[in-house]
């Protein structure tokens, strides 16, 4: 018989309550066994935990630091992730995504998908999800 897997919720400061004032049923981040779920992260501005609003550069580069303010949360670290997927809800926006993309991720290269998508209600233009590896496990520990 299998144990049943160890399943964790992560509370993420700031990012967390932003979620929960914006009435969206959903956990940032979850453990279970050794790796970690992030949910799609929309621009959430880590300090005030206020949607970023403006170009795409903007939100994606908001977008991906509060993904790893989940990442770190849950124990893992930007170098962990093994897949992560991007909504967009412009696919022209593709070629900006990847240069603030590209920052982040130079030498690790998870698997990667790309999602051109409709619009979401609070009027911003980019989720970001991913699964991690906990840093513990990882290095083996």
């Amino acid at each position: 018989m299998t144990a049943a897997p160890r399943v964790r919720m992560i509370d993420v400061p700031v990012l967390s309550q932003a979620i929960r004032r914006l009435d969206v049923p959903l956990s940032l981040a979850v453990t279970a066994d050794g790796l970690v779920f992030v949910s799609g992260i929309p621009p959430i501005d880590i300090v005030t935990g206020d949607l970023v609003r403006g170009d795409i550069a903007r939100q994606c580069e908001a977008s991906m630091t509060a993904l790893k303010a989940c990442l770190a949360a849950a124990g893992a670290t930007i170098d962990t992730v093994v897949s992560l997927k991007i909504y967009a809800a412009n696919a022209g926006h593709y070629a900006t995504i990847n240069d603030t993309y590209r920052r982040h991720f130079d030498t690790h290269l998870p698997a990667r998908t790309f999602v051109p998508v409709g619009s979401w209600p609070g009027g911003f233009d980019i989720e970001i999800d991913c699964i991690a590896v906990k840093a513990e496990e990882a290095a083996g520990t």
